[in-house]
């Protein structure tokens, strides 16, 4: 799995496209890594290896240190769904092919551009991107998806010459949200897009020119944090001048509500960057200073704990529980958790939050609100 990213990545389209500065900006801060970086990768290497074994391919099984079982149930779901693809597609055309973890040549659309795509699915009238997302943090759509969009771009250069492309499916394989998400379109489209409104932003963005501008593009972005595009954007909330909710007029309590979660997340975006220089540049800031937070009492030894206790009369010291519900499922397996436990497992409703209309959730009904979480209690 290459490690290599352009710096017009086709990762971080949505961003750049959107911001076009952003790009070049980026490439001033270093690239710490992170967690949830490193266990993506690992699922990646799990799941193209699942994928090849399946496809009585030669491959050799990765190691890491992230696996879980989790991890392991995620990938043969990965597995399953892509290989169900191709065996679709070899319904109307035997010499389908699918392709994992394949480097596309993106350089007739961005500078020195590539991309790698998770699987690729090809027949003769019919691509099929597959993106398989680990993280579980954002969840993420496949419609309009300018980094499946690139990709489908680039597998079209590579194969077009091949197949006779018509229709194109773009897919985000995302297990730990339950999102599979396709969108179809057409090369037609997709050619479209990149003539109106790829190549022009490109060109923007290869030299870093264009406006600064902030959104919800903004969260993976290494120079978001201290980026006055963004700190501008997130303080115009202070028009209101933080008076009550009451003295607001609707609209603007209208205008406020979508700002919220990206003004709480830039300022704990500060809150935290200011004590990252802190503690670990030696940075101090003229106004505030480092000290130890409250911390909870601990156990420095528990059997030694346990063997004092009981020395001492006390002999009622443990504490039994039934382990998680996600846990009890994965060491049963889904189909004996289901024979065993299937009628003694429910779902409560969840509570009523308020979301943006876009949101695919069924509305709930307002006298429904009332039943389940006013008047009646059925918890008792």
């Amino acid at each position: 799995m290459p490690a290599n990213h352009a710096t017009l990545s086709p990762s971080s389209a949505h961003r750049w496209l959107h911001c076009t500065p952003s790009a070049l900006l980026e490439k001033t801060f270093s690239d710490t890594g992170s967690f949830a970086t490193a266990e993506g990768t690992a699922a990646h290497e799990l799941g193209e290896y699942k994928i090849n074994r399946a496809l009585k391919r030669e491959a050799v099984r990765p190691t890491s240190d992230y696996r879980t079982d989790e991890m392991e149930e995620c990938t043969d779901d990965y597995r399953d769904y892509a290989i169900e693809q191709l065996m679709q597609e070899r319904q109307t055309c035997q010499d389908a092919e699918a392709y994992t973890e394949i480097e596309l040549d993106l350089s007739s659309y961005i500078p020195h551009g590539f991309g790698t795509c998770d699987c690729l699915i090809l027949s003769d009238k019919h691509m099929h991107v597959i993106d398989f997302k680990y993280g579980q943090g954002v969840l993420v759509e496949s419609e309009e998806n300018p980094q499946m969009m690139l990709y489908a771009l680039g597998a079209l250069n590579a194969f077009g010459d091949l197949y006779d492309f018509e229709e194109v499916s773009l897919t985000i394989f995302q297990p730990r949200r339950d999102n599979i998400s396709t969108w179809d379109t057409t090369v037609s489209h997709l050619c479209a897009w990149a003539d109106n409104e790829l190549l022009p932003k490109v060109t923007l963005a290869a030299e870093g020119l264009g406006r600064f501008c902030s959104g919800e593009w903004c969260r993976f972005c290494k120079a978001a944090v201290q980026c006055r595009a963004r700190a501008e954007s997130q303080l115009t909330v202070a028009q209101y001048e933080f008076r009550k909710p009451p003295l607001l007029s609707d609209e603007e309590i209208e205008d406020i509500l979508p700002k919220l979660s990206e003004l709480t997340k830039w300022a704990k975006d500060i809150q935290q960057y200011a004590t990252d220089e802190a503690v670990n540049h030696g940075k101090q800031w003229k106004t505030f200073k480092l000290v130890a937070s409250r911390s909870n009492r601990k156990y420095s030894n528990e059997e030694a704990v346990a063997d004092a206790a009981k020395r001492a009369g006390f002999s009622d010291i443990y504490r039994k529980c039934l382990i998680p519900l996600t846990e009890m499922e994965r060491m049963m397996g889904k189909k004996k958790f289901n024979e065993v436990l299937g009628g003694l497992i429910y779902k409560p409703p969840g509570r009523p939050t308020l979301v943006p209309k876009s949101d695919k959730r069924p509305e709930l009904k307002l006298d429904n609100v009332y039943d389940e979480f006013g008047g009646n209690n059925h918890d008792k």
